[in-house]
């Protein structure tokens, strides 16, 4: 592949563009200045609008109800950390949680925070069971108690580790202010967006910008930026010319979107001395997807499976087509993620294996050295990519040339991602591009997917040691013990790595590049998120 038909491929996924104003008054994005003469505004322009900020729902920008909204508990690098709650008692049996709630805080609209508040928005929660059905903590939840003005209960029915963990995530758990329900409900609607965090939403017109200003009687200090402006700029070379002008100078990238960036521009700007680039440690892993459950479709049979792993060569993926912003994998989870650092059988990208496997297996190359078959059926597969993804489409045509030197053919299937998560939970696919749930969601829920009908239950259900892996996930999840748990979790990921039903791509991580004088830039347990509070100039 030619390098500029590459470079025209590249998608990061999900862009959210950060910039820093101006000095145009009469520019949204027009600079403002603090009493140090320091830069107060920031604007970040997104490939989407940030719609609907109601925390109970899914259709929100996640790094604005991040600005906005608080949960009880924080996830960091170094473990769950106070929040909103600044302590909490676990009972003997794992089923009790009670959380001491930090005094004096009030949501934006003034309301105080309070355990009728978090009570309410538990009840909003757990009133939409079927909305929150993914997240397995809101199925274990027995009963809720405002036991004191500062005093949270939650009981579950039976022991569940990620519970803290759960509760960390930037939705649905968080906190609303109670005058914001309709009807003492949010799943219909809201009547506003006050939260407790750092920012608080002033001005939003529709698919042009919103704008966040500094919650001043922020329990954790005002923060420096005082206006953050979300612009939505859909066009990535667009906003990329900005940055060149200097009307745009700050750019930061996550992993979920259809945009696109060219990152070898980004890195001359680096170059020039102006700029910094900070990235975060890996946050997913992006992954091909085998349905091991149907017999007709030959990923069904763990050679094939390795086969494919083999015959893939990540490097030159990371390298060439996604320009080095993304690392090849080797395992489904990085190392980095709790648990995953285990050890493991490696596969190298090696055609000479691959070939090898199918031929033990009984794919036979015909003479004309095309198509492989057994018992008369040919080696031919379906892989299924997001049709706006530029990215998977040439990775995908990339890995269906390598296949194709082995014997093996393969269908390239490009469609809308709700349809993709469809064939996901119908079963009906050969193997689909996918990733894991990322950073802080993990290891606890891509596992727990597993064995879920609308997930990976067909890619895990077909091979040999189902019943134990199922058998151990439930064990895992509800085990008080951590060094049982190491070694569930060890045996978990063991089981899907040698059956090969996960094969990993590259790991993906967010990018920042911004002005050298911007300080504070650090990233979250989360690639949703960026933590707009602790920058200043």
């Amino acid at each position: 592949m030619k390098k500029n038909r590459l470079k025209s491929m590249l998608l990061i996924f999900t862009i959210s563009l950060s910039l820093l104003a101006g000095c145009n008054t009469g520019n949204r994005a027009g600079g403002g200045e603090g009493d140090a003469g320091t830069k107060a505004e920031l604007t970040y322009a997104s490939a989407k609008d940030i719609n609907n900020m109601n925390p109970h729902l899914y259709t929100g920008s996640m790094p604005a109800q991040g600005m906005m909204y608080e949960s009880l508990v924080e996830n960091t690098k170094e473990g769950i950390k106070p929040l909103l709650a600044e302590s909490w008692d676990i009972s003997e049996d794992g089923k009790v949680y009670t959380f001491h709630l930090k005094q004096g805080v009030k949501f934006h609209d003034g309301e105080p925070f309070n355990a009728d508040a978090v009570k309410l928005n538990f009840q909003a929660v757990l009133g939409n069971s079927e909305k929150h059905a993914w997240i397995k903590l809101s199925t274990k939840i027995v009963n809720i108690e405002a036991a004191d003005e500062y005093l949270f209960v939650l009981t579950l029915s039976e022991p569940y580790y990620p519970t803290l963990v759960e509760l960390s995530m930037t939705r649905p758990f968080v906190f609303l202010s109670p005058k914001d329900f309709k009807n003492g409900d949010t799943k219909d609607g809201v009547n506003g967006f006050h939260g407790t965090g750092p920012y608080q939403l002033s001005e939003h017109k529709l698919d042009e910008y919103a704008v966040f200003e500094a919650n001043e009687a922020y329990w954790g200090g005002a923060p420096s930026i005082k206006t953050i402006t979300s612009k939505v700029l859909p066009s990535g070379e667009t906003t990329f010319l900005a940055l060149q002008k200097g009307e745009v100078d700050f750019v930061f990238t996550d992993d979920r979107g259809a945009d696109s960036i060219d990152m070898e521009a980004m890195n001359r700007l680096v170059e020039s001395g102006s700029y910094q680039l900070v990235r975060s440690e890996a946050m997913n892993t992006k992954m091909i997807v085998a349905n091991s459950s149907r017999t007709e479709n030959p990923a069904s049979e763990t050679a094939v499976r390795e086969a494919i792993w083999h015959a893939i060569d990540r490097e030159t993926i990371s390298n060439d087509i996604l320009e080095g912003t993304e690392k090849p994998a080797d395992r489904l989870f990085s190392e980095n993620v709790n648990y995953a650092d285990i050890e493991l059988e490696m596969r190298d990208y090696d055609l000479d294996q691959a070939q090898e496997l199918l031929d033990v297996a009984g794919w036979t190359m015909p003479e004309d050295g095309a198509v492989r078959q057994k018992d008369g059926k040919k080696l031919s597969m379906s892989l299924y990519y997001d049709s706006n993804s530029p990215s998977q489409k040439t990775q995908a045509e990339f890995i269906q040339s390598s296949l194709t030197t082995i014997g093996v053919r393969l269908e390239l299937i490009g469609e809308e991602s709700a349809s993709i998560a469809s064939r996901r939970a119908s079963g009906d696919y050969d193997l689909l591009f996918n990733q894991t749930w990322g950073l802080a969601y993990d290891p606890q829920s891509t596992i727990s997917a597993f064995t879920a009908a609308s997930s990976y239950f067909h890619a895990t259900s077909g091979i040999a040691q189902h019943d134990e892996l199922y058998q151990k996930i439930d064990g895992v999840m509800g085990s008080m013990d951590e060094e049982s748990r190491q070694a569930l979790y060890a045996d978990i990921m063991r089981i899907v790595h040698d059956e090969a039903v996960f094969i990993p791509i590259t790991n993906g991580s967010v990018t920042v590049i911004a002005p050298k004088e911007l300080k504070g830039i650090s990233f979250k347990q989360t690639q949703f998120e960026l933590p707009f509070e602790r920058m200043s100039y």
